[in-house]
């Protein structure tokens, strides 16, 4: 399936040092699998979480340029690096009322749609930081049609750059992470990919593309061609991207 090639990626683990290995090849392979990251890979719900989050600051009288570096990680994580302990259940449940609210402009990002359909049911997953309910709101509000997997922050102990969020939605699909392709815009998210095994492919908008170490970067998922077959998921460029 994958190949390696002389490059190396230097990725800075959850609970390890940095390590590295060799760059593995996306474009002309088959995966098993394809395991998407949601916010700001299949969906554009940046300015609905910057508002949300901007009136959570407000509450509570916090300086909101702690989320230059928050996106990717689980809000549960967030909210507890911020309050004391004793107030962060009702701290936690004030950001998702917050946030599932705050979905009136979700948007799908050009090519997830067709990316997502084209690959069969037991071949792909959603794994995002999100709580369910937040995940669930902002996927109706973009139109998006969700696969049959939705890994959330409600499914695992240990949340992004942790790997256990992508294990977990590779192990649900029957597959090994070694042999899945995960899809992400985020350092954290790419992290934890790494460390489980999976095949990184970054798609450059949320962050710039300098500062996402992955396997292969991109602009936007309509530079790509999932075509299923019956030993996984091949991936190709298209020759003429979708706008």
């Amino acid at each position: 399936m994958t190949q390696f090639n002389e490059r190396t990626i230097l990725v800075s683990g959850a609970e390890t040092a940095e390590v590295s290995r060799p760059v593995r090849a996306v474009i002309g392979q088959t995966f098993d699998a394809v395991l998407f990251d949601m916010d700001g890979t299949l969906i554009d719900s940046t300015p609905a979480v910057r508002r949300a989050w901007f009136a959570w600051c407000v509450e509570r009288g916090l300086d909101p340029s702690f989320l230059k570096g928050a996106h990717g990680h689980p809000g549960r994580d967030i909210v507890a690096s911020l309050v004391p302990t004793e107030e962060f259940e009702a701290a936690f449940d004030r950001i998702q009322q917050i946030e599932i609210a705050e979905v009136s402009d979700v948007t799908v990002f050009p090519g997830a749609a067709e990316a997502l359909s084209a690959i069969g049911e037991n071949r792909k997953a959603i794994v995002t930081s999100c709580t369910r309910p937040l995940a669930a709101a902002r996927i109706t509000a973009s139109g998006l049609v969700p696969p049959r997997v939705v890994v959330t922050a409600d499914d695992v102990a240990r949340g992004k750059p942790h790997p256990e969020p992508f294990a977990s939605g590779a192990q649900r699909l029957g597959f090994n992470p070694g042999r899945c392709l995960v899809i992400e815009d985020a350092p954290a998210g790419l992290r934890s990919a790494h460390d489980a095994g999976c095949t990184t492919l970054a798609v450059a908008g949320t962050h710039a593309a300098a500062d996402l170490r992955a396997d292969l970067v991109i602009t936007s998922l309509a530079e790509l061609k999932f075509s299923a077959t019956a030993n996984g998921i091949y991936i190709t460029r298209r020759t003429s991207p979708r706008r």
